[in-house]
C-alpha cells in the first residue's frame, strides 16, 4: 500500500510498487491531465509536480512517492476559473492539438512558483524538456511570460499588506 496527497487529497493505493505514478493518477485516480507521450522521460507530457518540483511520472515508481504531495494540473483550477498558468495558456492561445499542454502548464507553474520573476532565459532553459510536436512553442513562451507577469502582480499586494503589519 502507498499513500500520497494528491491535489490536496489523501489517497492510498494497493499497487505494484514499481507501477509509474502516471498510471496511478491515470489508471487508479482518474486523473488524466497528464498524458502518456514517449514512456522513456524524453517528452514531458506526462509532467506533474512531485512536492514543488516538475518530474516526468512516466519513471517515477509509485514506491518513490509514498506519503508525497502530488499536483497534476486538475488541481491548479477549473474550466470555470482556471490558475493564472492556465489562464495565460488560454489566451494566448497555446495550444494546437493540446497534448503536451498540461505537461506545460504544470513544468511552467513549478518554475513560476520558485520564480515569478523567472527572465525569457529563464523561462526557455526551464521549459527546454518539454516537447511540443506541433510547434507551439512562441505561443506557449509567450503564456508563460504573461503568467510571470500576473503571478509577479497578484505577489505584490501581498507583500505591501505584509510590510504594513
Amino acid at each position: 500500500m502507498t499513500e500520497l496527497i494528491v491535489n490536496g487529497e489523501r489517497h492510498t493505493v494497493d499497487v505494484d510498487p514499481a507501477t509509474p505514478l502516471l498510471y496511478v493518477l491515470r489508471n487508479e485516480l482518474k486523473l488524466n491531465g497528464a498524458k502518456f507521450g514517449c514512456g522513456l522521460g524524453q517528452c514531458g507530457a506526462c509532467t506533474v509536480m512531485l512536492d514543488s518540483d516538475p518530474v516526468f511520472a512516466c519513471l517515477i515508481p509509485i514506491v518513490a512517492v509514498d506519503g508525497r504531495r502530488v499536483r497534476t494540473v486538475e488541481g491548479l483550477g477549473t474550466a470555470e476559473h482556471p490558475g493564472p498558468v492556465q489562464r495565460a495558456f488560454m489566451d494566448e492561445q497555446a495550444a494546437q492539438c493540446g497534448y503536451c499542454i498540461p505537461g506545460m502548464i504544470m513544468r511552467a507553474q513549478a518554475l513560476l512558483e520558485r520564480k515569478a520573476g523567472a527572465s525569457e532565459d529563464d523561462i526557455r532553459q526551464h521549459m527546454e524538456p518539454n516537447l511540443c510536436r506541433c510547434g507551439t512553442h512562441m505561443r506557449i513562451l509567450a503564456a508563460v511570460k504573461r503568467a510571470a507577469v500576473t503571478m509577479r502582480s497578484a505577489e505584490k499586494p501581498s507583500r505591501q499588506r505584509e510590510a504594513g503589519r
